[in-house]
């Protein structure tokens, strides 16, 4: 399955709260990522809370678009990655 990161900009600062209501937010967006084959890895935030970087594993970026359409996310770039870490050459 091919990876992705997706990055996005929240003019206004992501609010996900750090409780139950943020977690059900967060599992809300998962299982609508699943409707279309999609899987949320996970998300790095800048400090500022204005930009975040997704890592999801799924069959195409316009599967990404319309998820992002349907969980009502903003998408400013949709880049395919592979995996390099210090392991790769042994």
């Amino acid at each position: 399955m091919p990876r992705y990161i997706v990055e996005r900009t929240f003019p206004d600062g992501l609010a996900i709260p750090v409780n139950d209501e943020g977690a059900a937010v967060c599992m809300r967006v998962a299982d609508t990522n699943g409707e279309l084959g999609v899987t949320w890895i996970h998300s790095y935030v800048s400090e500022d809370k204005k930009r975040t970087y997704c890592v999801y594993d799924g069959p195409n970026p316009e599967a990404l678009r319309c998820l992002a359409d349907r969980n009502g996310l903003p998408i400013d770039r949709i880049t395919r990655v592979t995996v390099l870490d210090p392991y790769f050459f042994k």
